[in-house]
């Protein structure tokens, strides 16, 4: 049982929760002496999960190329000129095809992604509604990334059985318009909130590598770790230069930024699932194995992370068994509609009841 406690009107819990993390204070962690940062975020880790557990997704474009979005670092973006071909929704089948795949991988999620700046009330979202439901019956955790969402999609989903939604920052509010343009800041945090209020969990994180400074990164993290509640899923991505985008030339991220930031979300975050997403091809297993002892619980298997390569299924199987994790199963927290978060959300909303009153 949780117990709120009350200190100058923050709201913590006895898991050690907090939502009132300063930059100064993420900025202390982050800049910490290397192997004491790791040393802090597993120590954290083992508190607070099975660290030897690391979620698997697999992650698929249903609907390719051809975005209006200018968002500076992807190869959809109809604007740019990189080789992305424009391709229609996928059939049902196909999606299915490869979500029993993905599950025969050792994946227990699956998400989707569509190239769309927001969700329309169309025949395509019906079809997406419909793929939600039947990879729901292969009893796969669902994930959606399709852009911007209204209360009502949100909710749609939600009645469909969607267990997650994705939706990342990519960056701080500071340096958001440096990189894209055709959306704000506050548009990704409304579609956050209706994807709350709808009760579907939270996947959002960001990504480093874009040029952004450290102190770019450490804004981030405050804006994730002070939302009311801490997403479900922090995705930390580095950056894959894509030619023809305006950020083809940027520099290869050093493996020590990734791990400071997974080893930060992780001590200010504990309970969150922190994903080691794109940039895998990149790094070694002993870098990734840095990875995993910074708090790292998840990462995406598969091909590919929509158009872009990524380790397959059996390395990462063979990288599992050298270094002792294995696969986390689905819905460890309860299925849709009855998942951890639910409760700790109505905690949260009673908490601040009662500090109004």
């Amino acid at each position: 049982m949780q117990i709120a406690i009350f200190a100058n009107h923050n709201i913590y819990n006895m898991t050690g929760i907090r939502n009132d993390w300063t930059k100064q204070e993420i900025s202390d962690l982050y800049h910490k002496p290397l192997l004491d940062l790791i040393y802090e975020a597993a120590t954290i880790h083992r508190e607070n999960k099975d660290y030897s557990e690391v979620q698997i997704s697999s992650l698929i474009s249903i609907k390719t190329g051809g975005c209006p979005e200018d968002c500076a670092y992807c190869p959809q973006a109809a604007r740019y000129n990189t080789g992305v071909g424009v391709h229609a929704i996928l059939p049902k089948d196909e999606v299915i095809a490869a979500a029993e795949k993905a599950k025969a991988g050792g994946a227990s999620r699956l998400c989707m992604g569509a190239a769309w700046r927001e969700v329309r009330d169309n025949r395509d979202f019906d079809k997406v509604i419909d793929m939600v439901k039947a990879v729901n019956e292969l009893d796969m955790e669902v994930c959606c990334t399709l852009g911007m969402l209204t209360e009502s999609q949100a909710q749609r989903l939600a009645d469909a059985g969607l267990y997650a939604y994705n939706h990342n920052l990519d960056t701080s509010e500071e340096d958001y318009k440096r990189i894209i343009t055709t959306r704000t800041y506050d548009d990704r945090l409304q579609t956050l909130e209706h994807v709350r209020k709808a009760r579907i969990t939270v996947c959002s994180g960001g990504i480093i590598g874009l040029g952004e400074t450290v102190e770019d990164r450490i804004s981030m993290l405050k804006t994730l770790s002070n939302l009311p509640k801490h997403p479900e899923s922090v995705p930390i991505n580095a950056l894959v230069p894509i030619k023809g985008t305006p950020l083809a030339d940027e520099a290869r991220v050093p493996v020590w930024d990734m791990v400071r930031m997974i080893a930060t979300a992780r001590i200010i975050m504990p309970k969150t699932v922190v994903r080691l997403s794109a940039g895998r091809t990149e790094m070694t297993t002993v870098e990734q194995a840095l990875c995993f002892m910074a708090g790292a619980n998840s990462i995406f298997a598969g091909d590919k992370l929509l158009t872009t390569p990524n380790p397959s299924f059996d390395s990462d199987m063979a990288m599992f068994g050298i270094l002792g994790l294995k696969p986390r199963a689905a819905f460890k927290n309860g299925k849709p509609g009855q998942q951890e978060h639910v409760q700790e959300y109505i905690n949260v909303e009673n908490a601040e009841e009662a500090v109004k009153a």
